[in-house]
């Protein structure tokens, strides 16, 4: 059976190893390495929310809808970029341009905030988010 080493953050930027089975032994299916990782993971569930916030921003800040969903896409795509990098400065590389895409969230979702075009349930959940996401990242760009 398979093992593979997964980083894991906690809330305060810990990095820790964690051993896991392989895909057969897991009941959510086939996953690849980034998919196991919580940066990732919490990435994925900010772009949902980030979705969600961008098909409400009232007419007039599209710009700022569009920025937000290319933003958070743009974070998991390097996360998961960086997974399959087989240098450590190439993987710091794409974390970093990770990490510069959840600030870069958090700056939009202030903007919609002073705008009021967000309400503070959605902003605050965005905010745990990116708070837990830019932790793991800036852990793993060094």
């Amino acid at each position: 059976m398979g093992v593979d080493v997964v980083v894991v953050v906690n809330g305060d930027g810990d990095v820790n190893g964690e051993r896991q089975r392989d895909s057969a032994a897991r009941d959510t299916g086939p996953m690849l390495s980034f998919q196991r990782l919580d940066v990732y993971r919490a990435a994925i569930e900010f772009l949902a929310l980030a979705v969600e916030v961008a098909a409400r921003v009232p007419r007039g800040y599209a710009h700022l809808a569009d920025q937000l969903r290319r933003a958070a896409t743009s974070s998991p795509l390097n996360i998961a970029e960086a997974a399959g990098r087989t240098s450590d400065a190439e993987a710091a590389r794409h974390y970093a341009i990770a990490r510069g895409s959840a600030m870069e969230c958090a700056a939009v979702l202030d903007a919609l905030k002073v705008l009021s075009a967000i309400d503070q349930t959605r902003y605050a959940r965005g905010m745990d988010l990116l708070e837990r996401e830019v932790a793991m990242l800036t852990k793993l760009c060094r």
